[in-house]
């Protein structure tokens, strides 16, 4: 029998760094295929696809995340540190209406930039608790800046909280539908609804110019292909 101290026994011997290594490349390989695909085709895209863009089989993907929500907490930990710092730097301006205002489009241009995020602003993980923890001060953070904007009387008294979450809602389908054709149509949609937002008086950045007739053709036809990765045959019921 082998006792507790010999060197040899199996509950005190470690992994070899080799291995650690190695895991940890996979992990970062894993990582960096997720922000690659997730940002350009959004969060539709399967598990197994990202383990084919990672180089990994699909039982190494699950053991460093046994699951999708774990693995866009890990993705977007990043960008959450950012949606929230985002709030707190609005509520330090002097002008609450500016700071309302550069906050919206702050949390569009993020949107704009990652797909994949775009989805995580209108989608719920109650699982990726960090990543809903983030959320939540957020939405505290925002609840404090339209009071104040309010109080100013340049934001409209009706105005709520949901009315952001429907403008993510909307900007994700903008991004999804023109980011090749027409990449600055979400500053349109922007622009127009921060007018729909704004009390008479206030002031309002210029609007961008619309799209062209081609180019939301163009973005029309993007909408009606199927994104890689998102078929049922790649993906099982479970996520992965």
């Amino acid at each position: 029998m082998t006792s507790a101290a010999d060197p040899d026994s199996s509950l005190d011997r470690q992994p070899e760094p080799g291995l650690r290594a190695d895991a940890e490349r996979n992990r970062e390989r894993i990582l960096a295929a997720a922000r690659r695909l997730y940002a350009s085709h959004g969060l539709g895209v399967s598990m197994a696809c990202i383990a084919r863009e990672a180089g990994v089989g699909k039982a190494t993907l699950s053991r460093r995340f046994a699951t999708r929500e774990e693995l866009i907490n890990a993705v977007f930990a990043d960008r959450m540190h950012a949606y929230a710092a985002a709030v707190a730097e609005a509520l330090a301006d002097p002008d609450p209406w500016r700071g309302f205002t550069g906050y919206v489009h702050a949390v569009c241009a993020m949107q704009a930039a990652d797909r994949g995020f775009a989805d995580v602003l209108t989608m719920t993980f109650p699982a990726a608790k960090a990543l809903e923890e983030r959320r939540t001060e957020a939405y505290n953070g925002f609840l404090e800046l339209i009071a104040r904007a309010q109080a100013t009387g340049h934001l409209r008294a009706d105005f709520t909280s949901q009315d952001l979450v429907i403008l993510l809602m909307a900007n994700a389908g903008v991004v999804a539908a023109t980011q090749d054709a027409a990449p600055g149509a979400w500053r349109r949609l922007v622009g127009q609804m921060l007018r729909a937002y704004a009390a008479p008086g206030a002031d309002l950045p210029p609007l961008e110019r619309a799209p062209t007739p081609t180019a939301l053709y163009r973005a029309m036809i993007r909408l009606a292909r199927p994104a890689p990765g998102t078929g049922e045959d790649t993906e099982r019921p479970d996520g992965r």
